[in-house]
């Protein structure tokens, strides 16, 4: 593993944290959705996390880590950018609530 990639992954780490500490209050959807400035900052940092995914790792680092779905981290951030149909806020939601814990996870394992 190169150090580079090592300080990216990182920074993924540290965006997940931010959005679950954004959330920790939250106890469904609404009240995610209560705060846009919540939302926004955590749109931005799902935004960050896939952006760093894919432009920041190196290919092999990726292969190496086969566990942590890299493909659906861009492809949130895709969703994300280019607003295809709408950023549809219960996927965000889902993803934070469900995906996020266990990604922060397994990233620290590594870091």
């Amino acid at each position: 593993m190169e150090a580079k990639d090592i300080q990216v992954l990182d920074k993924i780490y540290m965006h997940i944290c931010s959005v679950l500490k954004y959330c920790e209050h939250c106890k469904n959807l609404d009240d995610f959705q209560e705060d846009s400035m919540r939302v926004e900052a955590c749109v931005f940092n799902l935004m960050q996390i896939g952006e760093l995914a894919k432009m920041s790792l190196s290919e092999e680092f990726k292969q190496e880590l086969k566990t942590i779905p890299w493909k659906q981290l861009y492809g949130m951030r895709n969703r994300i950018v280019h607003g295809y149909s709408g950023v549809n806020m219960r996927i965000v939601w889902d993803t934070i609530v469900e995906d996020l814990p266990a990604l922060a996870k397994e990233i620290k394992s590594y870091i």
